[in-house]
This record gives C-alpha cells, structure tokens and sequence, in this order.
C-alpha cells in the first residue's frame, strides 16, 4: 500500500497551505523499474470533528469527509498554518477537541508542520527539547511560548526525523519535497518539483524574505552566473569568473548573490555540486572518483569530506541507502 498520509484541516486553515500536501505527495510516482507509474502516497484529509464543514480564512468552507480516526490510519500527519488556533497560540496548550484527535495517533507515526501549525506540535509536546522552525514573523513568540523548543527562525525547515517542521506558507512546499526526496530520491522529488514548476531545492533561510522579498527590478542580478556555472560544474569554477559572467566585480557580485540567494556564491555552488553528486549516486554504476570527477569535487576525498558535511553520510552509504530502498520495493 502507499505511504498515507493524513492532512489534519483545522477552522482557519489557509486554503494555499492545505493544498501543499496533495500537490507534492499526491503527485509523487514511482520512477524505477520495480513501482513504475505507481503512486508512492495516498493524501487524505480528516477534521477534529465529526465529518462536515471547516472554516478557512478565504470566503469559502471546506468540507472534509473524514472524521478525527482517520489519524490512527496515518503513516505521516501534516498540519497545515490556521489563524484560528485559540489556546494552542495563546496559552499553548491544546483544546479538548485537538487533545481528543492526537489521541489516535499511533506512536512512531511521522508529524510535519507548514508555517505555525508548528504551534499544534508543539502544543502536543512533540517539539520538546528539538530543534524546529515556524514563519519568521512568529518565531520570538513561539520561543516565549514554547521555551523548550530549540526554535530557529533562519531556516526553511528542519528535519529533526521522525517530527519536521517548515517556516511560513511556499516553505512547505520545500519541506514536501525534501520528504519525498528523503524517502524516494533525488529523481522522484525532481520529478514533482518540474511538474509543480518550483525549484526542486531552494538555497538560504528565512532571513533572504525577511526585509527584501525580491531583489529590486533595478539592480542588476546573478541569474546568469549561477545558470553558467551549473552548466560546468564538473570544471573548476572561480568566484572571479563568476562575476565575470555579471560584468561585475568581485565583491559587488558576492553581496548581490548573497542578496538575492540568501548564501555566498561558495556554499551556493558546494551545494550544487552535492545535489548533482547525489543524482549520480543514486543513478548511476559510476565508480565513487567519477562521480567525485562528474559533480566537481575533483577526488573522492573531498566528495566524502562535503557529503558528510551536508548530508552525514559517506558516498557509499548514500548509495547504499538507495540501491537497498529499491530492492526493497
């Protein structure tokens, strides 16, 4: 059967942010030979009430067909942001009504939040002592509210495992796809991510949408340049010759790119190299040089050295992990 996963829609969920899930994981196919064309998820959506309609914060309700039980059928629950929390935002803890809903929870089952339905995680008590993120805008309240949650508000979500968490609203879409990605592969999630017409990784934190959501129309930017670059990754590439591509000098080009990106042009490109590392371990029979040689490492140590770095996970076990999931289906 596939993965299930439960959508917990609550009065005042945001329409945009409810559609997440189904978007990312209702979409999600199988891609190799053994679960070609199969769905890996089946999305439903339950209430805390009894079937029948739920609030949103459009002009519009929703009618969810699925009553609080359907949780106990959850192999992940996903709850969505909601402007109507009562004293899950104010005081904290959770309703009757919520409490009575997680009770159905089976342990072991993996939780997710998009943007402050982090506050219902934490509620529950899953975030005590654990690293979590919600919208940037939120975070010194939450971390008033909840003082034993390790709150960081820089970053676009955080897998802490079996509980992660996502900052506000388009960030959910990331943490959807970083799921799928995590649990399928680098290839399913781009899969998804072409069709849903969204990067399938986005680099940076909060802190890039904080003050300037969008570079000014007027300065120049660095889309060239970092469309140059992953075009030859494999080769090796200087920041001088980065900038060269903008007609810009250096140190212009290192503050715009951190602008624009949210990471300087190093951590950027580091990052690009890993992802192309890890569709080659996963598609590939390639030796582990080659592939170090194919994503711009130059050697197997240094491939060891940044994937360890990023991911925690040498090269072998990174395509060991995959090679085996897919034995496994």
């Amino acid at each position: 059967m596939p993965h299930r996963v439960v959508v917990l829609a609550l009065d005042g969920l945001l329409p945009f942010e409810l559609g997440i899930p189904q978007r990312i994981f209702g979409r999600s196919i199988g891609s190799e030979p053994l679960d070609k064309g199969r769905k890996l998820y089946e999305v439903v959506t339950c209430s805390v009430r009894p079937p029948g309609p739920v609030r949103t914060d459009a002009d519009f309700t929703i009618t969810v067909e699925r009553g609080p039980e359907t949780l106990a059928t959850a192999d992940t629950v996903v709850i969505p942001a909601s402007y109507e929390l009562g004293p899950v935002y104010t005081q904290g803890r959770l309703t009757d009504e919520l409490a009575a809903a997680f009770a159905h929870i089976r342990p072991g089952t993996r939780m997710v939040s998009i943007c402050t339905g982090s506050y219902v995680l934490a509620a529950a008590g899953y975030l005590d002592g654990r690293p979590a993120t919600t919208h940037w805008s939120s975070a010194d309240h939450f971390q008033r509210l909840f003082p034993d949650v390790r709150v960081d508000p820089d970053v676009l979500f955080i897998d802490d495992g079996d509980v992660l968490t996502s900052a506000g609203v388009a960030a959910g879409i990331d943490l959807c796809l970083h799921i799928v990605r995590r649990d399928h592969g680098t290839a399913v999630a781009n899969d998804v991510a072409r069709r849903t017409v969204v990067p399938p990784h986005r680099d940076g934190g909060q802190a890039q949408y904080i003050q300037r959501p969008v570079p000014e129309a007027r300065l120049a930017t660095t889309t060239t340049a970092r469309a140059w670059a992953l075009g030859r990754l494999e080769h090796p590439i200087q920041l001088r010759d980065m900038a060269r591509q903008e007609s810009m000098s250096v140190r212009t080009f290192t503050r715009r790119f951190r602008e624009e990106v949210g990471v300087s042009p190093v951590q950027w490109l580091t990052r690009q190299r890993v992802e192309r590392a890890r569709q080659l371990l996963e598609s590939t029979d390639l030796s582990i040089d080659q592939v170090a040689r194919d994503a711009g490492f130059g050697t197997a140590t240094s491939l060891r050295q940044h994937l360890q770095a990023v991911l925690g996970v040498s090269p072998s076990a990174y395509r060991r992990t995959f090679r085996d999931r897919a034995a496994r289906d």
